[in-house]
């Protein structure tokens, strides 16, 4: 597929995705949903070699949210058709096997908000502020993924008074992993990216899928529960044992060099 609303660039098993609808501060637009929607799927391929996705909206603006030019002058079908490929993008995203990192730099509003929140891990430069200001207009955000990243509590008083917060505050209440500063956010993702792509892409998917499981089981369950996929991936995993003596000997290999 050409697309003409965002930019998807790949290398070594990590995929970029860049929202490109800069004057409209990348505004959720049907059509760059579709296209969203269209680029995660095309990573769960069998000829995918992506292990891991980036999705930013460049250094100024991660995304306004919905697109107040199309949305408000939707009738009745066509906007249960626009929420309708929201639901589904989300649902992927939820679902997605693979590590996915969001990047913010900017305003992430409403549903740029919710695009962040699918995220498995959340790099904000400095610059970021992050709202749900849907109550203001008399309608809904969209709390599920809010509330199991941030808790209950947090997520009433960021829905309620729909002001929103920057970075530093996201940082302190548990709605982003990391804050830095603007010229290092780049750097940043880049060097989050290599690390975790190394990660077994058979152990991610059973982490990711443990992550959804454990929470709906109690205490004894979810420990059975992971145990069991513990069992699994060693026996599976042929050159598991043979990783482990290579990260041991390399541990030991750097505690024995000689400092200075």
């Amino acid at each position: 597929m050409d697309y003409k609303l965002i930019k998807v660039d790949r290398a070594d098993g990590i995929a970029v995705v860049e929202m490109n609808r800069k004057h409209e501060l990348n505004a959720l637009s049907m059509a760059m949903l579709k296209e969203l929607d269209h680029a995660f799927s095309s990573f769960l391929t069998e000829q995918s070699d992506v292990r891991l996705v980036v999705l930013t909206g460049g250094d100024e603006c991660f995304s306004a949210g919905l697109d107040l030019k199309e949305v408000p002058g939707l009738d009745a079908d066509d906007a249960a058709r626009y929420f309708k490929v929201a639901q589904d993008l989300y649902t992927k995203m939820i679902d997605f096997e693979k590590i996915l990192i969001t990047a913010v730099s900017g305003i992430a509003f409403g549903g740029g908000l919710n695009l962040c929140l699918m995220g498995d891990i959340i790099i904000a430069s400095e610059s970021a502020i992050f709202g749900h200001p849907e109550m203001k207009y008399g309608f809904n955000p969209l709390i599920t993924p809010l509330v199991s990243r941030i808790g209950m509590a947090r997520s009433k008083e960021l829905t309620l008074r729909g002001d929103p917060i920057g970075a530093h505050e996201a940082f302190e209440i548990g709605l982003v992993n990391r804050v830095v500063p603007p010229e290092r956010f780049r750097d940043e993702v880049r060097e989050w990216s290599r690390q975790l792509a190394r990660r077994s892409p058979e152990a991610v998917r059973a982490l990711k899928r443990a992550f959804d499981v454990v929470i709906r089981l109690d205490s004894k369950a979810a420990l059975e529960y992971e145990l069991e996929m513990t069992a699994m991936l060693m026996t599976s995993r042929m050159n598991i044992k043979q990783e482990m003596r290579d990260f041991i000997k390399g541990k030991t290999e750097k505690k024995e060099q000689p400092k200075g």
